[in-house]
């Protein structure tokens, strides 16, 4: 059987202002919403990423909109005019969600 990852049953879109990273994730269907629930807490996304992810992670849920907004702090070394990073704008990190495993969580 395939491993299954996020990106099997949901969709993001990043943003990042200064130093902090926004990335909203929405379930393609409706019914995978308490998945998504379920996998993406800020425990599990601060620690599937130590490395880039220096400071607090912040969930709000959209139920309405079967989706999460999350809010990662001091996540793009300094931000844009302070990183040497070629990628610091935080665009990678919806690549990064949702290439999670949905199986171990």
């Amino acid at each position: 059987m395939a491993r299954r990852i996020l990106r099997d049953v949901a969709h993001a879109r990043a943003g990042d202002k200064g130093d902090t990273s926004n990335v909203a994730v929405w379930a393609y269907d409706p019914a995978d919403y308490p998945l998504l629930l379920r996998l993406l807490t800020p425990e599990r996304v601060k620690a599937a990423f130590p490395h880039l992810i220096r400071g607090a992670v912040e969930r709000y849920e959209m139920p309405h909109l079967h989706g999460l907004n999350l809010v990662m702090r001091h996540a793009l070394e300094g931000g844009v005019n302070a990183s040497l990073n070629l990628d610091s704008h935080g665009k990678s990190f919806s690549f990064l969600i949702l290439g999670l495993p949905i199986d171990e969580a």
